[in-house]
């Protein structure tokens, strides 16, 4: 897994028209090139009498089973549309989100008028923003966990903290009992960091219990979904 990557949780289809023509995004989560061109046909079938199906998707690499290393796989198709004018443009588009393991299927219906080599990269790319804004992306991260057990007082205190971490932990759940133990997740490459705030806020009086294996977990819509 690669930290700061994204993927498609749940996909999604959003639809322009420009001049006529039909543009219709459809984004998969997808993990295999075979699963990939699986759904392409199915799309296509699905809309038979569209003129156009063009599609890009990236594929992560990763650790073989002969220990080699792959690197990301990308692909993408202007299928009949001049060169240049679909695939690559929606290709870019994944690629500025950050995302991998996604597919994205754009089908046009023609409206009847040329648009021309600027306006068909503007409406594929559009078609497949429309895609991704009704699909739900998940951000991908490493972290540990931490427990904290502090008194009354500090409470607010390490909830602000937290607060403000700028998206680098996040509170997991709090028990209430004479004192207070607070169960957080922060991203690794803020552990340290987490650690002198929480020491400065309380004094130096909580007491912080990290375990020593790293957590695997999505952001999204302002939740944590821990995967390992």
């Amino acid at each position: 897994m690669k930290e700061g990557t994204k993927i498609i949780y749940e996909g999604g289809q959003g639809e322009i028209e420009e001049k006529k023509s039909r543009f219709i995004g459809q984004v998969f989560s997808v993990t295999t090139e075979e699963e990939a061109l699986g759904i392409i046909e199915q799309v296509k079938k699905t809309y038979w009498d569209a003129r156009h199906h063009c599609y890009a998707y990236i594929m992560e690499g990763g650790v073989l089973g002969d220990g080699t290393v792959s690197s990301d796989i990308c692909r993408f198709s202007d299928d009949g549309e001049p060169g240049g004018t679909a695939g690559k443009p929606m290709l870019e588009v994944l690629l500025g989100e950050n995302l991998v393991n996604v597919l994205v299927v754009v089908t046009r219906y023609f409206g009847g008028t040329l648009l021309g080599t600027g306006g068909l990269v503007r409406a594929y790319q559009q078609a497949t923003k429309e895609g991704l804004l009704n699909s739900r992306i998940a951000s991908r991260k490493e972290g540990v966990r931490m427990d904290v057990t502090t008194d009354y007082n500090g409470l607010g205190k390490l909830q602000y903290l937290i607060g403000s971490s700028g998206e680098r932990a996040f509170i997991l759940d709090v028990e209430y009992t004479d004192n207070v133990v607070m169960h957080l997740l922060s991203c690794k490459d803020y552990e340290e960091e987490l650690k002198k705030g929480i020491t400065e806020a309380t004094l130096g009086k909580a007491k912080i219990k990290t375990s020593e294996e790293t957590v695997k977990f999505l952001r999204m819509d302002g939740n944590t979904i821990l995967i390992s």
